[in-house]
């Protein structure tokens, strides 16, 4: 996992425990409120939520004790490995892509992040600029050449 992964995730754990664990037990208290348990929806509606809460709250945990963190900036070549920012151009588009090969946990495309284990990544990853690959993905295979490898 990357620093900025990390930071993600202790932000979203923050979160779940200062902002919407309290939010829910005040809700819960709230329903309480309103009398008979048994047929009060919005009491079961935030227990439910409660206990989606608290399973998020022990995966994050256990996601952080088992998390091994990379400083990107310290890695360094033209080879790529995970952290690396890559520049890939579609040899028959000559379209050119930019991505960030990152953890699972912190894969998000919007932000130019794949995932280690995406198609993207296990075909450039042990490649070196210059060089083209084939990714084989659902939409079929492309062949792209790696422009640039940086580390930041």
């Amino acid at each position: 996992m990357t620093i900025d992964g990390y930071k993600k995730l202790e932000s979203d754990l923050k979160k779940l425990k200062n902002e919407d664990r309290p939010a829910i037990i005040q809700a819960i208290a709230e329903a309480r409120a309103h009398g008979d348990l048994s047929e009060n929806a919005e009491y079961h509606t935030a227990k439910d939520r409660q206990g989606w809460i608290e399973g998020q709250i022990l995966d994050l945990e256990d996601k952080f004790t088992r998390a091994e963190v990379i400083d990107v900036t310290k890695l360094t070549g033209n080879t790529v490995k995970f952290g690396a920012t890559v520049t890939l151009i579609d040899e028959d588009t000559e379209d050119k892509k930019v991505w960030q090969i990152v953890g699972d946990l912190e894969a998000d495309v919007k932000d130019r992040k794949i995932s280690v284990s995406s198609p993207i990544a296990r075909a450039v990853i042990g490649k070196a600029k210059g060089e083209s690959v084939e990714v084989v993905a659902p939409g079929g295979a492309r062949t792209f050449e790696i422009a640039k490898v940086v580390f930041r």
